[in-house]
């Protein structure tokens, strides 16, 4: 069992005193699927990068604002959105715990995705 209330916290912790003001701790790794925990300071983020096949986001404390091309979204504490697939990156408005969930490693035509 994950405890999520303490993870938040120690990440949060981490992240605010790591020179990058980021931490993150894998939390499940089967098969295809992935959950992540990320924890960010303000100001900081996840540069541009390219999608997984599928992939959420869930706010757990914070704001983020996530950029794809010219589309901007910014998502709060308790929100979960689904990300696009293109290009896209994070930045925390505020100091913030993300659960990313993706889905990784299945070809392109699996229907199961």
């Amino acid at each position: 069992m994950v405890d999520l209330p303490r993870l938040t916290d120690e990440h949060l912790g981490t992240a605010r005193t790591s020179a990058h003001g980021r931490s993150a701790h894998l939390l499940v790794h089967d098969g295809h699927l992935r959950q992540t925990l990320i924890a960010l300071r303000a100001g900081e983020g996840l540069s541009e990068h390219n999608p997984p096949q599928a992939a959420t986001v869930q706010v757990l404390l914070g704001r983020v604002r996530i950029t794809a091309g010219d589309e901007q979204s910014e998502v709060g504490a308790g929100e979960l959105v689904q990300l696009v697939h293109q290009r896209h990156a994070v930045s925390a408005l505020e100091d913030s715990v993300l659960l990313l969930t993706t889905v990784t490693g299945l070809p392109d035509d699996d229907p199961t995705v």
